[in-house]
């Protein structure tokens, strides 16, 4: 059996266990999710930011975040982030010799365009961004902004306006705002920007577990019968 045969069949098998009206409100959902564009969060250490910034990717419909932890690591607050943890593709960075540079190679092997969020010299607006072609925005630690090594691999930089006498936003609602705004481009200027049909094949799966309690002995179950028929 492929794998492709599989996940359709463990699908089939897991939607039995979860309701009608639930299985539409995963599909309407998952129609509005993307990852042309995805989040970077760099050494971020406060616990409600992380936590906060995870509550409006889910809102806004962002559904990949890459955690660099170079010297803090990545803690989540339930009560920050009300379960958006569960709904959200993860990726942390911890075990390279500069997790900075790993994810952001990785990303850009994906054909993601680096956009970091900074004061730069060169920085654009968020009306100003181009955001035809997938991207990861970039978002630095709450005292320092971004690193030296994210300045180097950016190949943009974009900013917020502020009018007032502080000089920097939190980062959680720096992220929101960008989320929100970018987001909302997205999804007027660029035709096919939702999830493809594999990522939304395996989130949908992901989704149904965490929909069914004790997901994991249901799936036991499931394999040793499905092996069985293979």
């Amino acid at each position: 059996m492929s794998d492709l045969a599989y996940k359709n069949a463990l699908t089939e098998y897991l939607e039995g266990f979860v309701s009608e009206r639930r299985r539409g409100r995963l599909h309407e959902v998952l129609k509005e999710r993307t990852n042309h564009m995805q989040l970077v969060l760099e050494d971020v250490y406060q616990t409600h930011n992380f936590s906060a910034v995870l509550r409006s990717a889910d809102i806004f419909g962002i559904q990949t975040t890459n955690f660099i932890e170079n010297r803090n690591k990545y803690k989540i607050s339930e009560d920050v982030s009300m379960g958006s943890t569960q709904w959200l593709s993860l990726n942390r960075f911890q075990n390279h010799e500069n997790n900075t540079k790993a994810c952001l190679t990785d990303l850009k092997s994906q054909g993601y365009k680096i956009v970091a969020t900074s004061l730069h010299k060169n920085s654009v607006s968020l009306e100003e961004l181009d955001v035809s072609k997938p991207f990861a925005l970039v978002f630095g630690t709450e005292l320092t902004g971004i690193t030296k090594d994210v300045e180097d691999m950016a190949d943009e930089f974009v900013k917020l306006p502020m009018y007032g006498f502080t000089e920097s936003f939190n980062i959680s609602v720096c992220a929101a705002l960008c989320m929100y705004h970018l987001s909302s481009r997205i999804r007027k200027e660029v035709p096919n920007y939702g999830l493809s049909e594999d990522e939304k094949r395996d989130i949908y799966i992901d989704w149904l577990k965490a929909s069914i309690r004790k997901h994991d002995l249901i799936i036991n179950e499931f394999d040793a019968k499905y092996y069985q028929k293979a």
